[in-house]
């Protein structure tokens, strides 16, 4: 199965900016491959509250998609530098209102092996949402506002960050 051609993608690198839901299940089929025994697919669903909010009813994003492509690249670039046996990445964010529930992004990695693939896409989210132009409105019942956690966006300038294996870090 090859990737879609919405986005950027080759044989083994599918990066999309959608305007709906990604397609997880076409993403985790593509990912499979013969040499691969793991395959790990991370969603990031919108959910229902956040600090001092319970009742958020949904989130909205916004990207400055010309550099969000190149920074797509930039990071299946690194997540390959990092871990060389990852055979597929895939990398998608969805733009404009995404309703409770619905996911907003996917990173998925495979690789012949589970640790491989579980670090490789660890570091694949955490490093989008240090690096990627993306901003995120959420709405509630008492109003709206353009994000918590407002923060520089990093670069893709020097070494990447060494990847931990510790669950939590």
């Amino acid at each position: 199965m090859s990737a879609p051609s919405n986005g950027a993608a080759n044989e083994n690198t599918w990066l999309a900016i959608l305007e709906h839901e990604p397609p997880i299940a076409e993403a985790y089929a593509w990912a499979v491959q013969p040499d691969c025994g793991a395959v790990v697919l991370f969603s990031g669903t919108a959910r229902d509250h956040s600090d001092g909010r319970p009742d958020v009813s949904h989130l909205a994003y916004e990207t400055y998609d010309e550099v969000l492509l190149q920074r797509f690249e930039a990071l299946a670039d690194e997540i390959r530098n990092l871990w060389p046996d990852v055979r597929r990445i895939a990398i998608m964010h969805r733009t404009g209102e995404v309703p409770i529930g619905e996911s907003s992004v996917i990173i998925v990695t495979s690789s012949p092996h589970r640790d491989v693939a579980f670090e490789s896409a660890r570091h694949g989210i955490d490093r989008l949402k240090a690096t990627a132009p993306i901003w995120k409105r959420e709405v509630w019942s008492g109003g709206e506002s353009w994000g918590l956690d407002a923060r520089e966006i990093d670069e893709f300038d020097g070494p990447a960050p060494t990847p931990s294996t510790e669950v939590g870090s």
